[in-house]
């Protein structure tokens, strides 16, 4: 039962390519549903990982991927069609991109790494998840799919502002982080092990 989770995860990264598929030939409506159930999805995963401790490790690495295939995918291919500025998929790529190369910079150079989301990459997401939705509605020629322009803009500088500033928090408490841990394991007689006044190693 643990690995229904996974398995919902790894439907929602195969969602990716009909997704970009449906972009490239102008089938938005059909695109904004397959987006729309992989949101779900993402949702649903989590819901059942949490409800009853179907965590795995593999889990927390299918998760994740995911999402950002996905979020890469449909950003990328947005500003590659002109429906989204480049400057504002360069700045969610790139933020991606940071976290991803400290992660793996961290875990390689410094020690394990087990990350949790700050709220701010919360709120992150879920702008992002929403811009992507509302031009995919805009796109779609469904019937009150006239979005404001104030609001396709303001969207879009809200996930300017909360992926510049998710990506900021993560650098300054993850080189926090690696300092520390350098630091303490460059400490003097660190991990060596306690001796008694007779000189003999305690148990």
């Amino acid at each position: 039962m643990k690995f229904i989770p996974n398995l919902i995860s790894s439907l929602r990264i195969l969602l990716v390519i009909p997704t970009v598929y449906l972009l490239l030939n102008s089938q938005y409506s059909h695109a904004l549903l397959l987006f729309f159930v992989a949101g779900l999805s993402d949702g649903l995963d989590g819901f059942l990982a949490r409800r009853f401790g179907w965590t795995t490790r593999l889990g927390s690495f299918l998760d994740p991927m995911g999402d950002k295939l996905l979020m890469t995918a449909s950003y990328f291919t947005l500003g590659w069609l002109g429906q989204l500025p480049i400057w504002l998929v360069a700045i969610v790529i790139g933020r991606d991109l940071v976290i991803v190369v400290g992660v793996l910079a961290y875990r390689f150079l410094v020690q394990d790494i087990s990350m949790s989301p700050l709220l701010i990459s919360k709120a992150n997401t879920v702008a992002q998840i929403f811009l992507v939705l509302l031009m995919l509605f805009k796109l779609s020629g469904l019937p009150m799919s006239d979005v404001p322009g104030w609001l396709s803009q303001g969207t879009m500088y809200l996930v300017m502002m909360t992926s510049l500033l998710s990506g900021l928090a993560y650098i300054l408490i993850w080189s926090k982080r690696a300092v520390d841990a350098m630091q303490e394991k460059n400490q003097p007689g660190k991990n060596q092990p306690s001796k008694n006044q007779s000189g003999e190693k305690q148990a």
